[in-house]
C-alpha cells in the first residue's frame, strides 16, 4: 500500500528480493520506500510483506534518532478508523511497530517475501452433456 500521503508521487509495487531505501519524496512532508535507481518513485507494499533491513533500524525523534534494536519487519497497517493520520507501518521481530513516515531516511531493506496473493479461479471447462438414452 501507499497511503503514506503520496498522491501527487508516482508508485509501483514492491518485488520480491529487490533492495528499498526509506527516503523523503520531494514536495511531501512524508516518507516511504523507494529504489536506490528511481528514488523519486515510491515503492509500494502490501500488508504481510517482509522485509530485512541491513542494520538496526532507525527513527527520527523530535531531537535524536531512536534504534528500534531489531532488523526483520513485517509491512501491515494500524488505525484504519482514523482517517487523518498516517497507517502504514512496520511490525519487527521484537513486537515494535513503527510508522513508515518516522522512519530516518537512508536505510537499506531487502523484500524478503511478498504475502501470498489469492487464488483466481479458473473458469470450469464447459463438459459435454451427458447422453441419456431412454428405453
Amino acid at each position: 500500500m501507499c497511503d503514506y500521503s503520496l498522491h501527487a508521487v508516482a508508485t509501483r509495487p514492491a518485488e520480491v528480493a529487490e533492495t528499498l531505501v526509506s527516503t523523503r519524496f520531494q514536495s511531501t512532508t512524508t516518507r516511504g520506500f523507494a529504489s536506490p535507481d528511481s528514488p523519486q518513485v515510491a515503492v509500494c507494499l502490501r500488508p504481510g510483506t517482509e522485509i530485512a533491513f541491513e542494520h538496526d533500524v532507525q527513527t527520527d525523534g523530535m531531537m535524536f534518532r531512536k534504534n528500534i534494536g531489531d532488523r526483520l519487519a513485517r509491512f501491515r497497517q494500524i488505525d484504519l478508523n482514523k482517517r487523518y493520520q498516517h497507517h502504514d507501518a512496520l511490525e519487527f521481530s521484537n513486537g515494535t511497530i513503527v510508522l513508515v513516515t518516522n522512519l530516518a531516511a537512508g536505510q537499506r531493506a531487502t523484500v524478503l517475501q511478498l504475502p501470498a496473493s489469492p487464488i483466481e479461479e479458473k473458469p470450469q471447462a464447459s463438459q459435454p452433456a451427458a447422453r441419456y438414452e431412454t428405453a
